[in-house]
């Protein structure tokens, strides 16, 4: 499969270790780098299988945690101990984590804000038209969610006797196409559900594919009512309002 996704737009590297952290409830102050760097090493295997081009700097964070996991795994000699934050390994590695953290936050705290007088005027309009109890807000989701769903749809097909035709004509293109027409009809689809469509492992790979392209052109977004809960995806581009 020479077909290239380029990550350009997508979360980087301490994304994906803050994403591992969310899922795994980790503490950030106390990170098992064991289990962190086993993670963190599957993911980047994961999303070089399915041609994902990942920058370089995935590559350094996959360094600096085999170093530090490594650094860990060394015994501490009595005389060398100091502070528990000088010689903790993971010291820096947590400081940028919290920080980088921190703008995130903030950069999604100003694009909410950015939105909520719309959201509201539009709200107080349909008022009489809304139900007493709304549905849950929906958050938007990450590049290593879809792939993490991509991976549970892959390997519960794995289990299945599944209708490999070496015959069948697979264009990225038609797939796009596809599932813009079915968005233009449903207005929004379940993850889940167009991975499962297809019935080979060649046709999810290329769902998935479409799906990043999409978000790629900014034409649709994922997002999801709880944490690693079901995904639905949303066309992102707005009727116009020009005369």
């Amino acid at each position: 499969m020479s077909y290239e996704v380029k990550l350009d737009i997508f979360e980087g590297p301490l994304d994906l270790l803050l994403y591992l952290i969310r899922k795994n409830e980790l503490d950030i102050y106390n990170i098992p780098m064991a289990l962190i760097t086993e993670q963190y090493l599957a993911h980047l295997e994961m999303m070089k299988a399915l041609n994902l081009d990942l920058a370089g700097e995935y590559l350094v964070l996959a360094a600096t945690l085999v170093h530090i996991k490594s650094r860990m795994l060394l015994p501490v000699e009595e005389g060398e101990k100091e502070s528990e934050e000088e010689t903790d390994p993971r010291a820096e590695l947590v400081r940028q984590l919290l920080e980088y953290q921190a703008f995130k936050e903030v950069a999604l705290s100003l694009e909410r804000r950015s939105l909520l007088d719309r959201d509201v005027f539009k709200r107080i309009q349909a008022a009489e038209e809304m139900p007493e109890e709304q549905e849950d807000p929906m958050v938007e989701v990450t590049l290593f969610e879809l792939i993490e769903a991509f991976k549970q749809v892959a390997e519960r097909m794995d289990k299945e006797d599944l209708l490999e035709i070496d015959s069948e004509r697979i264009s990225l293109s038609d797939r796009i196409n596809e599932i813009l027409e079915d968005l233009a009809r449903e207005k929004s689809l379940s993850f889940t559900d167009l991975l499962k469509t297809s019935r080979t492992k060649k046709g999810i790979i290329y769902t998935l594919l479409a799906i990043l392209e999409l978000m790629k052109m900014r034409v649709v977004r994922a997002f999801q009512a709880d944490p690693f809960g079901p995904i639905r995806i949303f066309p992102a581009v707005e009727e116009s309002t020009d005369g």
